[in-house]
């Protein structure tokens, strides 16, 4: 035994992550936590995260990118 609860963790890529199968065998377990936000890493940028900054800060004339 490994340590790993591969069945929670594929669960969690697939479902909670929108992963196929393949993609998620081809991550490294660090990639796979960066995904899932956890061990300190951050969650990648989200549609609806996206959305907020978009509305925060998209369109602007002052000149910023």
């Amino acid at each position: 035994m490994n340590g790993f609860d591969w069945a929670a963790l594929l669960k969690a890529g697939v479902q909670g992550a929108g992963l196929r199968p393949a993609q998620f065998w081809a991550l490294t377990p660090y990639e796979l936590s960066v995904m899932l936000g956890v061990d300190g890493a951050e969650a990648p940028l989200t549609r609806a995260r996206l959305m907020e900054l978009d509305a925060l800060y998209g369109g602007r004339d002052d000149g910023c990118v």
